[in-house]
C-alpha cells in the first residue's frame, strides 16, 4: 500500500489544500494530513479545531487519516513508514521555501521523497492567511474553504 504525508498549519483548510488531497488520492491508497504545531506561529484556531475541521471535510473516507503532530517531518515519515512527502506549490515563493525545507530534512533522512504540487489556477489566490483576513474583517470566504470547514467556523462564533 503506497501512502503519503501532507503536512501543514492548515489554519484553516482551503479548498487549495483540499485540491491538493484530490490529487494525492489519484496517486496513493492513503494520505495521512498531519496539523502541525509550530511553536514559532501564532494560529488563529486550535490544532484540535483545524483537524476536526479537517476530519470533517473527509468524514467517511477511510483513504484519508488526520493527526496532530509536533515533531520532524522526517520522524513523521519514518512512524508512518513511508517516504512521500506532499507540498502544495501556489508559485515560486511556495517552491523556494518548500525547496530550503526539503533540502534541511533531506540531511536529516536520505529516504524522503518530496512532492510538489502545483495549485490549480482558479486557486493561485488562496491562502488560510487570506481566509483568516477576510474572517476577521468580516468579509465573504464562503468560496475559499470547503463546506464543512466554513460550517464548523461559523458554528463557533
Amino acid at each position: 500500500m503506497k501512502k503519503c504525508v501532507f503536512a501543514g498549519s492548515f489554519d484553516p483548510f482551503t479548498v487549495g489544500h483540499e485540491s491538493t488531497v484530490e490529487k494525492c488520492l489519484a496517486l496513493f491508497d492513503e494520505v495521512l494530513i498531519a496539523v502541525a504545531e509550530n511553536k514559532n506561529k501564532n494560529y488563529r484556531f486550535s490544532a484540535q479545531a483545524r483537524a476536526e475541521m479537517i476530519c470533517a471535510v473527509y468524514e467517511g473516507n477511510a483513504r484519508v487519516r488526520v493527526t496532530v503532530w509536533d515533531g520532524t517531518i522526517v520522524d513523521l515519515l519514518e512512524t508512518e513508514k513511508t517516504p512521500f512527502y506532499v507540498r502544495g506549490i501556489r508559485n515560486t515563493i511556495d517552491f523556494e521555501y518548500e525547496n530550503a525545507d526539503f533540502f534541511a530534512s533531506r540531511k536529516l533522512s536520505k529516504e524522503m521523497i518530496a512532492l510538489y504540487v502545483p495549485a490549480e489556477q482558479e486557486y493561485l489566490h488562496v491562502s488560510s492567511t487570506l481566509v483568516k483576513n477576510c474572517i476577521a474583517f468580516g468579509k465573504p470566504y464562503e468560496n475559499y474553504v470547503p463546506r464543512a470547514v466554513y460550517e464548523r467556523i461559523n458554528k463557533r462564533g
